[in-house]
């Protein structure tokens, strides 16, 4: 067992990342924007140019912006392949900016015993550099196999269960590209995983797989529609736990229960009704 449960506690210097307005309108392409040119509500995020219309940034954007790869080096040693992303969870403390400047600190918050692999969670905290104010959080979860069974605490089971005695309120169906990862990995993840046959492959594919924040940043674009009215300035919260990978071309359905006036419990579902992303929760501002 190579991972120190010591490690919780552990934060990063302070690190500095910028994007431009280009960089939005990539990552909006990247998780399916834009699909319907015609459509006037997602024509603010992927176009900076249009007659009385101004860019915007969609909330889940926040998480390619944040540099947490330092931090990782303190938990020990372990083999890169056995680690896949568990959960995600963004708080956003205002809209997210066409171009910006952050500082990000990563702290390691919690490391997990969970017998065939150790979970480790990282929470970053990304500052605006020119007013020195939170702009948003991040918490990340990976479970890495084989590093689990030292007798350490399992940790919390995962909230946002769907009810299981009513329908959703909304399903909204979604499409994926063929080529979807191989424009979302411009934004920053060039894992070969979702680009290269030969090293999918290798993990258990037959062909690269979509990258998990893709399908989060779709559900999360089904989200805001349908909850928050469209408006990124309201999008307060949004989580989820990746359950099933998902394959370039492949239809979603995002279901989706309001538990109060601005808050909901979702799951998104692949072509064939597997869950892909579950225990999922979003809140917005009223």
């Amino acid at each position: 067992m190579a991972i120190n449960p010591d490690a919780v506690g552990t934060t990063s210097e302070p690190v500095e990342s910028s994007w431009r307005s280009r960089d939005a309108l990539l990552y909006a392409v990247g998780v399916g924007a834009g699909q319907d040119p015609l459509d006037p509500a997602e024509l603010c995020f992927v176009t900076e140019n249009s007659m009385e219309v101004t860019q915007r940034v969609l909330p889940t954007f926040a998480v390619v912006l944040p540099d947490v790869t330092g931090v990782f080096g303190s938990i020990g040693t372990f083999n890169p392949a056995m680690l896949v992303h568990g959960e995600e969870r963004i708080v956003l403390h205002r809209e997210l900016p066409v171009e910006g400047t952050i500082t990000t600190t990563a702290e390691i918050t919690a490391i997990w015993d969970k017998g065939k692999g150790a979970v480790v969670e990282v929470t970053s905290r990304s500052l605006g550099v020119d007013d020195g104010e939170p702009l948003f959080d991040v918490v990340m979860s990976a479970f890495i196999r084989g590093e689990g069974g030292w007798g350490g605490d399992r940790g919390p089971s995962s909230g946002g269960a769907v009810p299981d005695d009513r329908a959703p309120d909304a399903s909204i169906d979604l499409q994926t590209r063929p080529e979807q990862a191989l424009v979302y990995r411009l934004s920053g993840d060039r894992n070969p995983l979702h680009s290269d046959p030969g090293f999918a492959a290798l993990a258990g594919f037959d062909r690269p797989i979509l990258h998990g924040l893709c399908t989060y940043g779709f559900s999360g674009r089904a989200l805001l529609r349908e909850l928050c009215d469209g408006d990124p300035a309201r999008m307060a919260a949004l989580s989820g736990r990746f359950s099933s990978p998902v394959f370039p071309g492949e239809s979603l359905t995002v279901q989706v229960w309001r538990t109060g006036s601005d808050e909901a419990v979702y799951r998104t579902l692949g072509a064939d009704g597997r869950v892909v992303i579950d225990a999922g929760t979003v809140s917005c501002r009223g």
